[in-house]
C-alpha cells in the first residue's frame, strides 16, 4: 500500500540553487599591472559589473564598466584609462556558501593621454574569481583578469587583481515559488490532508493519513483525508536552478518540518524521485536528476533520520509534466517528487 505526501510547499525553499536572481550587481575596486611595453605604473581599478542570470544558458551575460588614472614613467604625464566589456560568465556548483567562476569576453579600451605608441582598441579578456555569500542578498566577490590588446604589431597586457561586494536582485519566481519561514511564535505550519483522493471502480479504504504541510497566510483545522489505494504523484516545481542541485541554507525550518513528520510516523518510508528539464544529454540530466533527490535525502538524514527508510532515485528528463519548449515548462519540470510508503 503505498501513498504520496504533497510536500511541494513544505520542501520549497530548500532547492533554490546559486544563480536564484535574475540579475546581480558587483562594486568593484583594485589594481591592474600592465606590461612593460606601455610604459605605465601599476595603477588603482574601479569599476562594476553586472551580470543578468535570468537567461538558461551555461555563460551568464555580464557587462562591466572600469575606470583607471594611470601614471606614464620617465615624466611622461597621465592618462585616463576607461573599459568596457561584454563576458559570458560560467559558475561551478557552490560549495559551502562559494560559488567559483570564470569569465571570457571581450571589450573596448579608451586612453586620454596615448603616449608611447599606446592607443584605444578592442581587447579580449579572460579571469577566474569566487564569491562568498554573506547574507542571502549579498556576497563578497573576488577576482583576476588577464586582457590583450592588439598595438602597433605588439600585444598589451594588462592583469586586473580586483574584490568588491556583490548584490543579488530580483530573485526568481518572486511571490510564487518559496514560503516564508515562520516569524513569530504562531506557527506557519498546519495540519493539511496528505492525498488527495481519486475514486476508482473498488476503493478500498484501509487507512486515514494526516501530514503536516507548511502553507503560507492560512490556519485551518485539522483534516483527516481517507486514502484510496491508488497512489497520486505530487511535484516539487520550479525550485531547481538550471543544471544544480544545491540546497539553499536558509531552508532549515522547511527540512526540519520535514523530519518532525517523519519522527511522528516512524513506520513511514519515503521514495524521493528527481527530474530534469530537457536541456542537455539524458546522460547529463540522469546524473542531475540523482544528484539532486540524493541531496534531499542527505539532508533528511543529516537531521536524523534513518538511511534505510529513505530511498533516492531519478528519472532525468524521462518523465516531463509541461513542455520543455518554454522556460515556464522547463522549470515545473525540474521538480522532486516524493512517495511515502510503508
Amino acid at each position: 500500500m503505498k501513498y504520496t505526501l504533497a510536500f511541494s510547499v513544505l520542501l520549497a525553499a530548500t532547492l533554490l540553487g546559486a544563480s536564484e536572481n535574475n540579475y546581480e550587481i558587483s562594486a568593484m575596486v583594485g589594481y591592474t599591472l600592465p606590461n612593460d611595453g606601455q610604459y605605465l605604473d601599476d595603477y588603482a581599478t574601479y569599476g562594476v559589473e553586472m551580470q543578468f542570470n535570468s537567461f538558461e544558458f551555461a555563460l551568464k551575460p555580464e557587462l562591466s564598466l572600469f575606470y583607471s588614472d594611470g601614471d606614464y614613467k620617465y615624466d611622461n604625464g597621465t592618462t585616463k584609462i576607461v573599459r568596457t566589456a561584454l563576458n559570458g560568465v560560467y559558475e561551478f556548483k557552490k560549495e559551502f556558501n562559494t560559488t567559483p567562476f570564470f569569465k571570457i569576453g571581450a571589450g573596448y579600451e579608451s586612453m586620454s593621454n596615448t603616449a608611447f605608441g599606446n592607443h584605444n582598441g578592442l581587447f579580449a579578456n579572460a579571469g577566474v574569481g569566487m564569491k562568498m555569500d554573506i547574507t542571502s542578498q549579498m556576497a563578497f566577490k573576488l577576482e583576476a583578469m588577464k586582457m590583450v590588446k592588439s598595438n602597433d604589431g605588439s600585444h598589451d597586457n594588462n592583469l586586473a587583481l580586483m574584490g568588491g561586494l556583490t548584490f543579488y536582485f530580483d530573485k526568481k519566481g518572486k511571490g510564487n515559488d518559496r514560503v516564508a519561514a515562520p516569524t513569530d511564535s504562531k506557527p506557519a505550519a498546519v495540519i493539511a490532508p496528505a492525498v488527495v483522493a481519486e475514486k476508482t471502480e473498488k476503493s478500498v479504504v484501509t487507512e486515514t493519513v494526516v501530514a503536516v504541510v507548511v502553507v503560507e497566510q492560512t490556519v485551518k483545522e485539522p483534516v483527516a483525508v481517507v486514502a484510496p489505494q491508488c497512489p497520486i504523484t505530487a511535484d516539487i516545481n520550479n525550485h531547481f536552478v538550471f543544471n544544480s542541485d544545491h540546497i539553499d541554507s536558509t531552508a532549515a525550518s522547511e527540512i526540519r518540518a520535514f523530519v518532525v513528520f517523519m519522527n511522528e510516523n516512524p513506520t513511514y518510508k519515503a521514495t524521493i524521485t528527481g527530474h530534469t528539464d530537457s536541456i542537455g544529454t539524458p546522460e547529463v540530466n540522469q546524473i542531475i536528476s540523482e544528484k539532486r533527490s540524493n541531496k534531499v535525502r542527505d539532508a533528511l538524514i543529516s537531521q536524523g533520520i534513518a538511511p534505510e527508510r529513505l530511498n533516492a532515485v531519478g528519472k532525468g528528463e524521462s518523465m516531463p509534466i509541461m513542455s520543455n519548449m518554454l522556460k515556464a515548462g522547463r522549470a515545473e519540470n525540474r521538480r522532486i517528487e516524493i512517495d511515502l510508503y510503508k
